[in-house]
C-alpha cells in the first residue's frame, strides 16, 4: 500500500481538474453582460432639489435705474402732463394770472438737438437754426417724386384745445427755397386755411410773398387768386389750388395788425380774426389741419389762446387781452425770437 508523502505536491487526478476549470468559468467575467452607463451626477444624489443661494443675506442692494436724459423727461412731460379743462375751469383759470404764469412756467424748453433731424439738406431749409420742429409730430411730405432731402418741412402738427389729432400746423414762415414744400404741404394735408401772423416786411424781410398777385406755379401746382377783401386788422383771399386735373379752395388771411416781437395791445381784433377763422372753416369743403404761420411759428401760440377762450369771455376781456398774457411768456417769445 503507497501513502502520499505530504512534502510532495499533490498530482492533479482528472476529477481534480474537472473540478478547477468549472470553478474557472464560474469566476470569469461575462462578456455578455451589460456595462453601466455614465451616471450624473444629479442622478447619482437621488434629488431634483436645486441650489437656491438668498442674495439679501448679503446686504440691502439697490436697484438698476437707466439714466433718463433731459430730452426724455421733457417727453415724457409733454405726453402726460396735459389733460382738457372743462369751460368752467377754463374761465377760473383765465382769471388767475398766477395760476397762468405757474403752469406756462413748468413748459419746458425746447431740446430739440440737429442729431434728431437727420435729414440731408435741413439745415438749409430752417429760418432758425435754434427753432426746430419736434421728430415726434412734424409734418412729413409724402409725394411720389418727392426726394430725401425734400420730404422736409420745417411743420408740426398740433392737437386742438378738445384733443382732436392734427388739428393745426404751425410753422416757420416760408422761404425761397421752401415756397414749393410749403404748397405740397398745403395739399397733403387737404388745408382749407391759411393764417399768417406776420407782415411780409418790417425793417428786414419777415417772410416771402408765397402767393401770386393773380395766377402763378409754385413746383407742379397751379395757384389762381380768386378775390380778395381788405379791411383795416387783416386781408382775406380765396385761391384756387390745382394739382393736374384736381382743383380745390383754400383761403388766406394775412393779420397784419401783430406788432414784430411785441403782443396786441387789445384782443378786439385777434377776437375779430378769430370769429372770421370760425366762419370759413364752416363753410369749408377741405377738412384738414389749419396752417398758421408767422415768420418763425412762434406767434401762432397767441392765437390758440384767444381760440381757448370762450365767447362771452372773449367779450368781457376784449380790452384787455396782453395784461391777460403771462409775463413769462413775453420774456420767452422775445428771447425766443432774439
Amino acid at each position: 500500500m503507497v501513502l502520499a508523502c505530504s512534502a510532495c505536491p499533490k498530482v492533479n487526478s482528472p476529477s481534480l481538474q474537472l473540478e478547477q476549470v468549472r470553478a474557472g468559468m464560474e469566476n470569469a467575467p461575462n462578456n455578455n453582460q451589460k456595462v453601466k452607463k455614465h451616471v450624473h451626477l444629479q442622478e447619482r444624489r437621488g434629488s431634483n432639489v436645486s441650489l437656491v443661494l438668498d442674495m439679501s443675506s448679503l446686504g440691502n442692494t439697490e436697484p438698476i435705474l437707466s439714466v433718463s436724459t433731459p430730452r426724455d423727461v421733457t417727453v415724457q412731460l409733454l405726453n402726460t402732463a396735459s389733460h382738457v379743462l372743462s369751460q368752467k375751469i377754463l374761465q377760473q383759470r383765465t382769471w388767475s394770472l398766477e395760476e397762468l404764469q405757474e403752469e406756462f412756467a413748468k413748459i419746458p424748453s425746447n431740446f430739440i438737438s440737429p442729431e434728431e433731424l437727420n435729414i440731408p439738406g435741413r439745415a438749409a431749409k430752417d429760418r432758425y437754426k435754434s427753432i426746430l420742429p419736434n421728430p415726434l409730430s412734424r409734418v412729413c411730405l409724402r409725394f411720389a417724386d418727392c426726394q430725401e432731402d425734400g420730404c422736409y418741412i420745417n411743420a408740426n402738427y398740433i392737437r386742438g384745445y378738445a384733443g382732436q389729432e392734427k388739428a393745426y400746423i404751425a410753422t416757420q414762415g416760408p422761404m425761397l427755397n421752401t415756397v414749393n414744400d410749403f404748397w405740397m404741404m398745403v395739399w397733403q394735408e387737404e388745408v382749407p386755411l391759411i393764417v399768417m401772423l406776420t407782415k411780409l416786411k418790417e425793417e428786414k424781410e419777415k417772410c416771402i410773398c408765397y402767393w401770386p398777385e393773380s395766377e402763378a406755379t409754385y413746383g407742379p401746382f397751379t395757384i389762381q387768386v380768386q378775390n380778395i377783401c381788405k379791411c383795416e386788422e387783416y386781408t382775406t383771399r380765396s385761391f384756387t389750388l390745382q394739382f393736374k386735373d384736381e382743383c380745390r379752395t383754400v383761403k388766406h388771411i394775412v393779420f397784419s395788425s401783430w406788432p414784430d416781437q411785441k403782443i396786441p395791445e387789445s384782443a378786439k381784433t385777434l377776437l375779430h380774426l378769430v370769429s372770421e377763422v370760425e366762419k370759413i372753416l364752416q363753410a369749408a369743403e377741405n377738412k384738414g389741419p389749419v396752417v398758421v404761420h408767422c415768420r418763425n411759428w412762434s406767434n401762432w401760440l397767441l392765437y390758440r389762446y384767444a381760440d381757448w377762450m370762450p365767447a362771452t369771455k372773449r367779450q368781457r376781456r376784449g380790452r384787455h387781452f396782453g395784461d391777460s398774457l403771462p409775463a413769462t411768456y413775453r420774456q420767452r417769445w422775445n428771447d425766443t425770437n432774439q
